[in-house]
């Protein structure tokens, strides 16, 4: 299974709640309460973000955290790079000399192009993307000669 952590979750969410004022200087105390998350975990996934471009924070009596982009301009796949890192599935997919068995295997470029092609579909959708509400999906498996799934709104 494919997860990111939760610190990256919670980056999603403290950059949406500032996308929802994008002109406002908030705190990183006054975030954690909109987000209902403790504080320190919040600081933390604020200073990673800032160091990563993302943010921008003022210090002072008016100072606090916003987007350093418009939200349209900052994709999933940064968000997920700036607290991940490099998006890769395997070793092999982030640089050669990683994988002890990368001589002998012949899958890595099939690995590198998977990879690739999550870090496209995230870097298709932007932190505007992911604010908007979504209705759950169910996925129903149907049984036939040839297996299609389809999804229920």
């Amino acid at each position: 299974m494919l997860r990111i952590s939760k610190l990256t979750d919670y980056a999603t969410v403290v950059l949406a709640s500032l996308a929802r004022e994008p002109e406002e200087r908030i705190s990183a105390t006054q975030l954690a309460e909109r987000v209902r998350l403790e504080p320190p975990t919040v600081a933390k996934v604020l200073k990673t973000l800032a160091r990563a471009g993302l943010v921008n924070s003022v210090r002072g009596v008016n100072g606090g955290y916003q987007l350093a982009h418009a939200a349209d301009d900052i994709s999933v796949a940064e968000i997920v790079s700036a607290m991940e890192g490099p998006i890769a599935l395997t070793e092999c997919g982030l640089e050669p000399g990683l994988c002890s068995h990368e001589s002998d295997c012949s899958l890595r470029g099939n690995w590198q192009r998977i990879g690739q092609a999550v870090e496209e579909a995230l870097g298709a959708l932007s932190l505007t993307d992911l604010s908007r509400p979504q209705p759950p999906r169910i996925a129903i498996r149907a049984e036939s000669t040839v297996e299609s799934t389809r999804e229920i709104s």
